[in-house]
Formats: structure tokens, sequence, C-alpha cells
């Protein structure tokens, strides 16, 4: 299999598009409390930039700081040591939910 297989089996994983997006995160992991910045978000997923990412499977909450502070729950899909990690994330359908949602349909509609 040739790197261009590869590069489209990690595409074909993701079913909701992403969108460029940079804000400070707060993750909560245990009794630590770690800062790292969003690089791009989906309904389903986001990339966090972190000099130090946790290793997959890794489970954490975090809260992205917004004028509205929106809290996910989120797992370690994938590494890039020294660069970050993708997570895939989960929130409950409540206030935080109709926020988050709210930032991705406004993503969608400047980016396209």
């Amino acid at each position: 299999m040739g790197t261009g297989d590869q590069v489209m089996r990690r595409f074909e994983r993701r079913w909701a598009p992403r969108y460029a997006f940079h804000a400070d995160l707060e993750i909560e992991w245990g009794s630590t409390v770690l800062r790292a910045r969003t690089r791009d978000v989906s309904s389903n997923g986001m990339f966090i930039e972190s000099a130090d990412p946790l290793w997959v499977g890794a489970g954490f909450s975090a809260q992205l700081t917004l004028d509205r502070p929106v809290r996910i729950n989120c797992s370690v899909k994938r590494v890039e040591p020294g660069r970050g990690m993708g997570v895939s994330i989960s929130i409950a359908e409540d206030q935080n939910g109709e926020r988050y949602q709210e930032l991705i349909n406004g993503l969608s509609v400047k980016q396209s």
C-alpha cells in the first residue's frame, strides 16, 4: 500500500467536514489542567495542538475558551508527536451541545 492509499484511508474514516478554528482549550485530565489550542474542529472531533499530547485511547474533558465556554468530552484517536492529537468528542445534549453546533454551523457558512 502506497502513501496515497494510507492518506485516503485516513480521510475515509472522517465523515464530518473539518473547519480551521483556533481557540484556547483547557484540558482536565485527572487533577491536572493542561493548556492547549485547537487547530480544526468538526461536529464529531477536533485536532488539539499540544507539545505534550496524551496517548491514543486517553479520555479527558475539556473546555473551549469562547465567549460562552463549551465543555466537551474527548477521546484521543491519533497522536502527532510534538504537534498534538486528533480526538473524537461527545457533548451532552444541553446548552453545551447547542453552542457547539452553533459554532460548527457558523464555521461551515464562513468557509463555504
